[in-house]
């Protein structure tokens, strides 16, 4: 029987199993995917199990989307390019780091039919996913894409990666069309971002990365003022879609049943 993980801390929250389980079921695949809670220490060991093939492919989710790298033996361009890992295989001896967070975003803008051509789009949060967002973002050609986070220099860093990206003060208010929070804050229901929702006028669109809760207060908050919402459920399925493929070389379906899964 084959073996999947999702690995992350915290990683309670994760729903990676209940899809992946779904689709192997579906596929006649005879395997499991579990989730497993790690600190920074284990990551080589499991790294190491991949080398082994005893683990036949893992999802990296926060805090290790970087931290992971220097355990593998190679990256594909996305990956390189954003310094953030979220799926990792084994092939012709050695192991793979993918990033399928990017494809994963593009595909989910294009299912919600919103048009980012030209548009401001504002960042919060420059870790786990954010690198992924704004490689995306920058592929469907934006107009200008501005970036904040609470530790300043942690966003300066991010410059290295993406030359062309504004850096705003944490709390400092700008106009954009599309806002998108990257940010962990919003995995508990009454984490806040202290963010003026009234400053920009309604009809703005609101992105919250996070899938469950389904709707988080920067959401909740946002709509009461008239804006556009959504949340990263559909990201999460097409970048689980993506490493499924990966994997097991078979494309999974993505319909209503599975969208009701998450």
């Amino acid at each position: 029987m084959k073996k999947y993980l999702v690995i992350g801390n915290p990683i309670e929250h994760s729903m990676s199993p209940k899809l992946h389980n779904y689709w192997l079921k579906e596929n006649n695949i005879n395997a499991i995917y579990d989730k497993r809670k790690l600190e920074v220490s284990e990551l080589k060991r499991i790294i190491s199990q991949v080398k082994e093939e005893k683990i036949n492919g893992i999802n990296v989710t926060v805090p290790f989307k970087k931290t992971v790298i220097p355990f593998l033996d190679e990256l594909s361009t996305e990956a390189k390019d954003t310094q953030s890992v979220n799926t990792i295989y084994f092939q012709n001896g050695i192991t793979i780091g993918h990033n399928t967070d990017i494809a994963g975003f593009e595909l989910a803008i294009k299912y919600a039919k919103y048009d980012l051509a030209n548009k401001k789009i504002f960042v919060l949060g420059a870790g786990g996913v954010s690198p992924s967002i704004i490689y995306a973002l920058r592929k469907m050609k934006v107009s200008k894409i501005s970036l904040s986070n609470r530790t300043k220099e942690k966003a300066e860093s991010l410059k290295n990666l993406f030359k062309d990206i504004e850096i705003v003060d944490w709390g400092e208010r700008i106009d954009f069309d599309m806002i998108i929070n990257a940010t962990s804050i919003g995995l508990k229901n009454e984490d806040s971002l202290n963010f003026d929702y009234s400053a920009n006028g309604p009809d703005k669109y609101f992105y919250d990365v996070i899938y469950n809760p389904k709707e988080t207060l920067f959401l909740k908050r946002a709509k009461l003022f008239g804006n556009r919402t959504e949340n990263g459920k559909m990201m999460f399925i097409y970048q689980a879609h993506q490493s499924f493929t990966i994997w097991n070389k078979i494309m999974p379906k993505i319909n209503e049943e599975v969208i009701k899964l998450i």
